[in-house]
């Protein structure tokens, strides 16, 4: 009768590696199914799974002369442990809340993940009440900023979920690149007001395309004042199109009050 037992891994060779050794059967003898290749992540550093293997065992072809003691070995085994490989439990892990220490573990974290991208390129770091300012200068801008800006906030994203995962409070993290944000901002702002003149002109709803919430609540905020108009953004996803509309005369809703980002 056949036995079956999972084991683990960085890949499925460290996976065969630990049946091996848990089992004290070469690795080439060994018969098994893979489970799940598992993944490397981003960078190595979000997203990681292990591999996972199903080892069968026939007993009648496996087992030495001691067989009695190795089949009770076997099934003192548990489904899921992974005997070379420790796991990290939540309580051995080692948080960081010392600002110093969050600040310079955010920047070599930054940075291993920016020289996988761009050569020749700097992180410096700074605090500003409560948010964390990484600013990255040199190397090829446009290649970390990305289109629309999609790699730079590919690149916080992480960041933030490295740091967080790491503290036992929540950090607010902002990731700029040669003050690529502060330049989006006033151009989305300029875009937002020849976009409201153009809805009241011609007295039709005026489109922007797609931007991230971010980027939405900066010309929602732009635009809350502004007369005969109101802004609302539409679609599904992370990425929505925004709508300015033109306003009836004499309305007697408040400014803002469709406003919804």
């Amino acid at each position: 009768m056949p036995i079956s037992q999972e084991f683990k891994g960085k890949n499925v060779e460290k996976a065969i590696e630990a049946a091996s050794e848990a089992l004290e059967i070469a690795p080439e003898k060994i018969k098994y199914e893979v489970v799940t290749y598992g993944s490397s992540g981003i960078f190595g550093l979000v997203g990681v799974k292990k591999a996972v293997i199903k080892v069968l065992l026939e007993i009648e072809k496996t087992v030495k002369p001691k067989t009695e003691s190795k089949i009770n070995n076997f099934n003192d085994i548990s489904i899921d442990e992974d005997i070379p490989i420790k796991e990290e439990k939540d309580e051995d892990k080692e948080n960081i809340d010392q600002e110093d220490d969050i600040l310079d573990f955010g920047k070599q974290a930054l940075e291993e993940i920016v020289h996988e991208i761009s050569e020749n390129a700097t992180v410096s770091v700074r605090k500003i009440k409560e948010r964390v300012y990484f600013s990255i200068n040199g190397g090829d801008s446009g290649v970390l900023i990305g289109k629309r800006g999609q790699t730079l906030e590919a690149i916080q994203y992480i960041i933030e979920k490295i740091i967080n995962k790491k503290t036992n409070k929540r950090v607010r993290i902002m990731v700029d690149v040669e003050g690529y944000l502060e330049k989006r901002k006033t151009n989305l702002k300029k875009l937002a007001t020849r976009m409201a003149e153009k809805a009241k002109k011609i007295k039709k709803p005026v489109t922007i395309g797609q931007m991230n919430a971010h980027e939405r609540r900066i010309v929602h905020i732009h635009l809350k004042d502004e007369r005969g108009i109101r802004t609302q953004s539409i679609g599904e996803g992370y990425y929505r199109k925004l709508m300015i509309f033109p306003k009836k005369h004499g309305s007697s809703k408040a400014r803002n009050s469709n406003t919804k980002i």
